[in-house]
């Protein structure tokens, strides 16, 4: 199978035109295919409108149980954030900056509606936490919940229904998920792999939490499951209509490709589909950041669709509606409410496009408007008794047509009331191109450079006591690990690839990286329990955040655990020393020169990097401890010395472990030959 290409059940399903045929084939759609020719749009639009009329009877669809959760229709825009993101938390001084990250989120984005704070996975399975312990264990984190709700951001927490191989629970998954729902205000829960939730885990939850599922919801679940995560749909050449939104349109979707540089299809669909997007900068570790163009046009629709929510939750829905005709590859949907109608329009043209959008039998009332570019429309004959509205569109541009009323310069529309924010022209002011222009395009992907903190050094004229020196020199390293989605350094493992699978995702992956090391001394053995509760005697040391500090328990020469990268590093300071690199330790196992203290520890390393939005640090050893049950879980047993693990820095002092502990290093001078 091509990983740069859908699978079989991620293409979009075409529509049967045949009035008598069997359209319960589409229950199971992603999108509905819309066909090529314009000319068979209307038994297209025919065939789906009676897909729905008899799927409903089909399923004795009883309407959604949505009544707590008017908000989720209007939930366009979700992030899902990793927890310790540099956006959302200060490694530097241990606090959460939730104004910091909804300011940046309004510039790049123009703001989100929701964030999933994705808090457990990669770095689950070091040691027996479970799911819930990495949200609970967080004193602040029901002030951050409630911070990013007073700043308008509803709160999802994630569910990993695979997490069966660390510690359990006294209470079933659905009671533990529920309870810390209710403890921690949250709004909804994203369900990880999970494209339904159990029967027991909605009633636990109750009807004010929304459920979103990954990927395709069942019909029977739209009723209680709010949202669903779009991820991996692939359209049409001419824009489909999602089947969950067709089928009920207060069901919310987000849109997705977690490793694309490229998101112009998703937002495409998701605007002709009145649906929301997920926003998914740093995929596990991994930076796949938005490119200018994709983060414009986002910041263009968000504004039309809070104000025109109604329109596409209550109006009358006409998915490729009044094409102007010909080969233009400009398409747009037409939503009814209240009296006034709205056009969302995409061009799927690969230049800038100038000619029209929409081809209209009859003028609606009131002065037309393209509430993207700000500028006044002048309807054009078309020879017919018809009118043509268009312009300019650069390549994957979007435009929002609409109606004001004759002399309307404020927030009236129609007979319908604007919100603040959709004036006569569209967006508010810094969220919209100047009068006239489109969009701006710049598809270069945003790089960022993932940065290795350099190693302090600590020169000693002989070896230390209790280690080994490490002759200095040139080595060819072979790294092994395993190809998890978060890469091992900064790189994006599956870069423009469709869904990664066994066996490229999880297999066993190989690099040789040639390193000039200088003299060193490494200590044969861990810090033990003994010589760390010396270093707090002497020293008061006390850290930014205390929680998990000084767990670690077992006879006085067992390896010290519950440090962080922090606190080795303040003992080895102490002590004159410092950590050694993964390259130095990787040596210096290989040689046979240290020492595993019982029970096997991961050993931390002096190879911390950061990209700006997440930190890591590889670890090297391996431990006694290992989560069973998942590929998900992180590696765990003990490990040959050419094994790294990438470990995602936590925050709130979680990364904390009892099954990590380090040793220290020296550089040497080198001797001087006589």
């Amino acid at each position: 199978m091509n990983p740069y290409l859908p699978r079989p059940i991620d293409l979009p399903t075409p529509v049967p035109l045949d009035s008598a045929a069997d359209l319960s084939t589409l229950d199971e759609a992603k999108i509905f295919a819309a066909p090529d020719e314009p000319a068979r749009w209307p038994a297209w639009r025919s065939a789906l409108a009676r897909w729905r009329d008899e799927s409903r009877r089909r399923t004795a669809y009883p309407g959604p149980a949505y009544a707590g959760l008017t908000w989720t229709p209007a939930c366009h825009s979700v992030a899902l954030v990793w927890l310790w993101d540099e956006t959302l938390y200060d490694h530097d001084t241990g606090k959460f900056t939730p104004e910091a990250f909804v300011d940046r989120a309004r510039e790049d984005f123009g703001g989100f509606d929701g964030v999933v704070l994705w808090h457990a996975y990669p770095v689950i399975g070091l040691d027996p936490r479970n799911q819930y312990d990495y949200y609970r264990d967080i004193p602040e984190l029901v002030d951050l919940v409630a911070a990013l709700k007073r700043h308008g951001v509803r709160v999802f927490l994630d569910y990993n229904p695979w997490d069966t191989g660390t510690r359990r629970e006294p209470m079933d998954d659905a009671t533990a998920l529920a309870t810390l729902v209710r403890d921690l205000g949250a709004d909804g829960v994203f369900l990880d792999t999970l494209k339904e939730g159990a029967g027991a885990l909605v009633a636990a939850l109750g009807p004010d939490v929304a459920l979103e599922s990954e990927s395709r919801v069942p019909l029977r679940r739209i009723e209680d499951h709010a949202m669903s995560w779009a991820q991996w749909f692939a359209d049409s050449r001419v824009p489909g209509v999602l089947r969950a939104r067709w089928f009920e349109r207060r069901h919310q979707l987000h849109h997705t490709r977690r490793w694309h540089r490229d998101h112009l299809d998703e937002l495409h669909s998701a605007w002709l589909n009145g649906a929301g997007v997920l926003v998914w900068e740093a995929v596990f570790g991994v930076w796949v950041g938005w490119n200018d163009r994709d983060r414009t046009t986002l910041r263009a629709m968000l504004p039309v669709q809070r104000a025109f929510n109604q329109w596409f939750t209550d109006g009358v829905w006409t998915p490729l509606a009044d094409h102007p005709g010909g080969d233009a590859q400009v398409y747009a949907s037409r939503w009814d409410h209240a009296g006034t109608p709205l056009w969302t329009v995409v061009s799927r043209e690969q230049a800038e496009y100038d000619g029209p959008w929409l081809s209209l039998d009859s003028l609606p009332d009131g002065r037309l408007v393209d509430l993207i570019s700000g500028t006044e429309l002048r309807p054009q004959p078309d020879g017919r008794g018809g009118f043509r509205l268009g312009g300019r569109l650069p390549a994957g541009g979007i435009a929002a047509v609409t109606t004001l009323t004759a002399g309307a310069t404020g927030p009236t529309q129609g007979t319908a009331a604007v919100p603040a924010g959709i004036a006569a022209v569209a967006a508010p002011a810094g969220e919209r191109p100047a009068a006239g222009q489109p969009i701006a395009s710049g598809a270069t992907f945003p790089a960022r450079a993932t940065v290795r903190r350099p190693a302090p050094v600590v020169r000693h004229a002989t070896v230390p006591t209790g280690m080994v020196p490490v002759p200095g020199g040139r080595h060819e390293l072979t790294v092994r690990y395993r190809m998890r989605e978060t890469g091992l350094y900064g790189e994006a493992p599956y870069v423009d690839e469709w869904k990664p699978l066994p066996p490229r995702l999880h297999q066993p992956a190989t690099l040789v990286r040639t390193v000039q090391l200088r003299r060193f001394a490494i200590a044969e053995r861990e810090v033990s329990n003994a010589q760390f509760a010396a270093f707090l005697a002497a020293t008061q040391y006390r850290p930014v955040r205390p929680e998990r500090f000084g767990l670690s328990d077992g006879p006085p020469d067992a390896a010290v655990t519950h440090v962080e990268l922090s606190d080795a590093r303040a003992y080895a300071a102490w002590a004159g020393l410092r950590l050694p690199t993964e390259d130095e330790w990787q040596v210096a196992s290989a040689a046979g020169l240290l020492v595993r203290s019982q029970p096997l520890v991961w050993n931390w390393t002096e190879s911390e990097h950061s990209d700006g939005r997440t930190r890591f640090a590889i670890l090297k050893g391996g431990s006694d401890f290992r989560a069973d049950g998942s590929d998900w879980y992180l590696d765990g047993g003990p490990q040959p010395p050419e094994v790294s693990v990438k470990l995602l820095l936590l925050g709130a002092g979680l990364t904390r472990s009892p099954c990590i502990g380090f040793r220290c290093a020296a550089d040497l001078e080198t001797p001087v030959v006589p």
